[in-house]
């Protein structure tokens, strides 16, 4: 497999970046491993960088987008943060991406079973931590069923589900709203955003 060279990377529609991503995850989940020299890409990365998307996930230690999507050095951007939400930084981070980098795709992807989503359900306060949840309550509050208030919580593993994609469909739908330079650049064609959701017990990526 070819480290992305400014040339390669830039014959990308948003669409091959996106078709590139479904392909490793076919790989991975069939426990497949593109060739690669990692050793190498590190040498013909070491000049310059060449990614084609940009994934936002979360911290979960299961959840790596390199692994799960199959992708080496140099390939994607990763932002990882507990829960998968946004805020100006990441956002920041992903103007550098698209706007500065040349990222084709924006991916949102959250997971099952995930540990943030968990807590923000059951409203969990400690430390700093409980600050961080409140970036995911929206997602909660706009996750109408069950309406028992007894079962909305993490013992509930439908609305735990639920809650997640809800935090993915709300992501993939703020950033454009949020980020004017990433609002344009989709507008333009220039880059895709979509969202998706891993299965920690299959290993494969539901576009949303």
């Amino acid at each position: 497999m070819h480290t992305h060279t400014h040339e390669t990377r830039d014959r990308l529609t948003p669409s091959d970046a996106l078709d590139i991503l479904r392909d490793g995850n076919s790989r991975f989940c069939a426990n497949l491993k593109a060739n690669r020299d990692l050793l190498q890409q590190v040498n013909e990365t070491c000049d310059g960088q060449w990614p084609f998307a940009v994934v936002l996930s979360c911290i979960d230690s299961r959840t790596s987008a390199e692994l799960v999507f199959d992708q080496g050095i140099g390939d994607i951007f990763s932002v990882r943060i507990a829960g998968n939400f946004l805020n100006d930084d990441i956002l920041g981070s992903m103007e550098f991406s698209c706007k500065v980098a040349g990222a084709k795709l924006v991916v949102v992807l959250g997971h099952s079973k995930c540990g943030a989503i968990k807590g923000a359900c059951d409203n969990v306060e400690l430390g700093l931590l409980t600050g961080m949840l409140e970036n995911i309550q929206p997602a909660v509050a706009a996750t109408s069923t069950p309406a028992d208030v007894s079962q909305r919580n993490s013992g509930n593993t439908q609305f735990v589900e639920d809650v997640a994609r809800e935090n993915v469909r709300r992501g993939v739908d703020a950033i454009p709203k949020r980020s004017a330079v990433l609002r344009e650049m989709r507008d333009a064609g220039e880059i895709t955003i979509v969202g998706g959701m891993y299965n920690i017990s299959t290993g494969a990526v539901e576009f949303l």
